[in-house]
């Protein structure tokens, strides 16, 4: 049970927390039983082992993890300095090289070269071009001896050239490489999954008793504390990375592949650094699947709280991939916690061009630098609704259908996450590509709904009663259940039969509803009082749009919507409508979308997008809303791939290999395929796919079914087809439809 702590006893408690943060484990105000993983255990064995409890029941971090009652610091369940405005967490500043980084410094950028280390020309030119492109630190990967001896000239020759870039050596299970590497390179990564497993045998260990777990811990501090002493000495930053896809045979045992394993396993090294007072390092949870990420570094937030703690964070979603999908997946984790004050520094993994990452990773460090400077925000309010330490979408209630509708109506939303698109008149009357456009397919001259078709249109203008092409293609949209929104007013001039109304939230209750319309809708503008909420409520809408007045924080004041949504009772469906001006660049649109309207989704709350902008094209809009619902982990209509950034680890051209794969599989919606340019985070990576395409050795492919290995050593050129057979034997293959020609009617 919590003891409450008097205001006086306070830095009582924040000595006893600066204490204990160094040695009392995560775990230790609870013994929690340990999980079965691996080989089945006689009953003798178990009986005389401590009580198993599945992963699925085993006690939040949260409740056990307290040295001191959390309420001491802050108020139960924040992770952020303020929920209701941006405002950076405080963390200390951590030197890397001639870098500062933390929160009295701006968000540092970086990126990870591709090149063989072992090739110090290429190296070095890499280096090279993604500082001159903006990169204010470079990681590089070092897994042997032969690339540790090559960081030393690498070094040397970017010093004379006069690049001071600081560079980052990434190390996994070689901690004798990562002790020669400190001797030049400015930080060392380390993750704490596999630094101290050399066997590389990625087992599944039982751990009967808390005895067997802990001594582990010794080996542990053995192994890393030469590490930690070494850069001590020699001012060496460091980063204790975590996986999601690559926490340790203990770590699993205990806690599963979750948040909680993830910041546990990062605390086990943290410790170890703190009890030799060695405190220049940095903190990250990376995991491919953003909402995963995005829990796992509030959790790491909230516990450090506890503990008085103020390491600065890394953020990144690794393995996002390549294009736009590789940029909405790290918006949407990177922008959510940006948006919140949490990120010292960041990098966004595309499985591109080192360089190229730039771009983006520019983008999301101007927004969070932005949103921070100019405390983006609202006044504030108490939220309820949203438990960052447990994920639930919020639930809506979807169309139902009434006996005197005269079309239906049902399919206007999708259960899954609804997209609605912007239109013009001018749009409406090509018909086919406009179609197209829309995600239909054609079948002699008629759309048909698809799996990625719009459920619905807002019309930003109604068409004239005259416009015959106009109005024939919103009576085809009609006829397959697409929903026809617009502005009340304009219905009442210029009427839709059995379209949907469009009021503002603030005089709902009093708008004017054209006979016209079937259903009503209204618009928050994300200053709404919760009693205009409630009133607005009352008239029943179908659903509801969150577009932002100018100059309103959307990730906050949509908080406060859905606050005073939930104190009103309603469970309408709510859709996130994002307006750009005709100057926000493509990249702007899924920067923007995916850290305001996915920092939202990726908390349960919303029920669709509506992304808006007066020039770009119709379809790169619906792909970008479709792409936002996918990496939101809503909607799923292609297939989705986890492919790494690349390193010089990897075994084959991972971006050709990667392209080649997609255009072949990409017709397979709910297939999830990894990409992996080797296996050096252990089959972990393969947590959030069915398939996986592994290098295994210079021009063999090895090929998984989820994290188990089924073929090995296959022949680079034959390995996209035995991938596809692959899928096809587990039933999983579809092939592609071919779109019937348009024949006029």
């Amino acid at each position: 049970a919590r003891v409450s702590t008097p205001l006086r006893a306070l830095p009582k408690v924040r000595e006893m927390a600066a204490a204990l943060g160094s040695a009392f484990q995560l775990r230790a105000a609870a013994r929690p039983a340990l999980t079965r993983r691996g080989k089945k255990t006689s009953t003798k064995a178990r009986a005389r082992a401590t009580p198993v409890r599945a992963a699925s029941t085993e006690p939040k971090i949260e409740s056990v993890a307290a040295a001191v009652p959390s309420d001491a610091f802050l108020p139960e369940g924040l992770y952020c300095v303020d929920n209701t405005k941006t405002v950076r967490r405080k963390t200390r500043t951590v030197t890397i090289g001639d870098v500062k980084m933390g929160s009295d410094h701006p968000i540092v950028r970086q990126t990870m070269t591709t090149s063989d280390t072992r090739d110090v020309e290429a190296t070095v030119a890499e280096v090279k071009k993604c500082a001159d492109a903006g990169a204010e630190m470079v990681r590089i990967t070092v897994q042997g001896m032969m690339e540790a001896k090559a960081c030393a000239e690498i070094k040397k020759r970017l010093v004379a050239d006069g690049y001071t870039t600081p560079l980052i050596a990434d190390i996994h299970f070689a901690p004798k490489v990562a002790m020669m590497v400190a001797e030049c390179f400015d930080k060392i990564r380390v993750n704490p999954g596999n630094f101290a497993d050399g066997r590389k045998k990625f087992e599944d260990i039982l751990y009967e008793t808390d005895e067997e777990y802990n001594a582990e811990i010794d080996e542990i501090e053995k192994i890393f504390t030469p590490l930690v002493l070494k850069c001590k000495e020699r001012g060496v930053a460091m980063r204790i990375g975590t996986n999601h896809g690559s926490l340790s045979a203990r770590t699993l045992s205990r806690y599963g592949d979750t948040p909680a394993g993830m910041v546990e396993s990062a605390f086990e090294f943290a410790r170890i650094c703190r009890k030799h007072d060695y405190h220049n390092f940095v903190f990250s949870m990376k995991a491919s699947n953003p909402l995963v990420m995005v829990q796992a570094y509030r959790l790491l937030s909230h516990e450090m709280y506890k503990l008085n703690w103020d390491y600065p964070l890394h953020l990144g979603v690794t393995e996002a991939g390549e294009g736009e999908d590789g940029r909405m997946k790290s918006s949407i984790g990177i922008g959510a916690l940006l948006l919140d004050g949490l990120g010292d520094t960041i990098r966004v993994s595309l499985t591109e061009a080192s360089h190229l990452e730039m771009e983006p990773c520019t983008r999301l460090r101007d927004l969070g630098t932005k949103a921070a400077t100019e405390k983006f925000g609202v006044e504030k309010f108490e939220e309820k609704g949203r438990d960052f330490k447990d994920f639930a979408r919020r639930e809506s209630e979807l169309p139902t259908q009434k006996e005197d509708d005269a079309i239906d109506l049902r399919n206007i939303l999708h259960r899954d996450g609804s997209v609605l698109s912007a239109v013009t008149p001018a749009m409406l009357a090509t018909e086919d590509p406009f179609y197209r456009d829309l995600g239909a397919k054609l079948a002699v001259g008629m759309p048909l709904r698809d799996i990625a078709t719009s459920d619905s249109i807002l019309l930003t203008e109604i068409p004239a009663a005259d416009d015959e092409k106009a109005m024939r293609s919103i009576r085809r949209l009609q006829e397959i259940g697409v929903g026809i929104v617009a502005d009340a007013a304009a219905l009442a001039a210029t009427p839709i039969d059995n379209s949907v109304a469009l009021v503002a939230a603030k005089g709902a209750a009093s708008a004017a509803v054209p006979d016209c319309a079937a259903r009503v809708a209204i618009v928050f503008d994300g200053t709404e009082t919760e009693e205009e909420v409630k009133a607005a409520l009352a008239v029943d809408p179908v659903m509801a749009l969150i577009k932002v007045a100018s100059g309103v924080s959307r990730l906050h004041a949509s908080r406060r919507v859905f606050t005073h949504i939930l104190a009103a009772g309603s469970s309408v469906p709510v859709i996130h409508h994002i307006a750009f001006d005709a100057g926000a660049a493509n990249d702007d649109i899924v920067i923007q979308s995916g850290s305001q309207v996915g920092g939202l989704l990726c908390d349960g709350l919303g029920d669709g997008v509506l992304i808006q902008h007066p020039t770009a094209e119709l379809d790169y809009i619906r792909r970008t809303s479709f792409g936002l619902l996918q990496g939101s982990r809503m909607r799923n209509t292609k297939t989705e791939y986890v492919s790494c950034p690349s390193c010089g680890r990897t075994l084959f051209d991972l971006q050709e290999v990667t392209a080649a794969i997609s255009t072949r599989t990409g017709h397979l919606p709910g297939v999830a395929i990894a990409v992996m340019g080797c296996i050096v985070n252990g089959p972990g990576e393969m947590a959030d796919a069915d398939f996986g395409y592994v290098g295994g050795a210079p021009g063999k492919i090895d090929l998984y079914v989820g994290k188990e290995v089924v073929k090995r050593g296959i022949d680079n050129d034959t390995a996209c087809d035995e991938l596809i057979q692959l899928i096809k034997d587990h039933g999983r293959w579809v092939e592609k439809e071919e779109e019937e020609e348009a024949v006029a009617a």
